[in-house]
């Protein structure tokens, strides 16, 4: 079985962003793979995904397509166990 799982998990991120790395940080010591957006002078990038999620701030995370929200979104979904179930990695325990 293979410790790390399909690009299910897509961040959108600046570069100068200290929950963005603290985002990416939790995804890597978790062993999820993911697909990272960087989207440094992409503007029109920016205001589009704005407009699909509603959210003002950086970074957006989804998993599959559902999105669930920046940083602190994701810590509490691995600080409630339920970040592992949204990825479909089963958990062994």
């Amino acid at each position: 079985m293979s410790s790390s799982l399909p690009h299910k998990v897509t961040i959108y991120t600046w570069t100068v962003c200290p929950y963005c790395v603290r985002a990416k940080e939790l995804l890597k010591r978790k062993a999820i793979a993911f697909n990272e957006i960087n989207l440094d002078g992409k503007d029109d990038e920016l205001e589009n995904l704005r407009k699909k999620t509603q959210w003002k701030t950086i970074p957006q995370i989804f998993i599959g397509d559902e999105f669930i929200g920046g940083y602190t979104d994701l810590a509490q979904l691995d600080a409630q166990g339920e970040l592992d179930k949204k990825i479909g990695r089963i958990d062994s325990k």
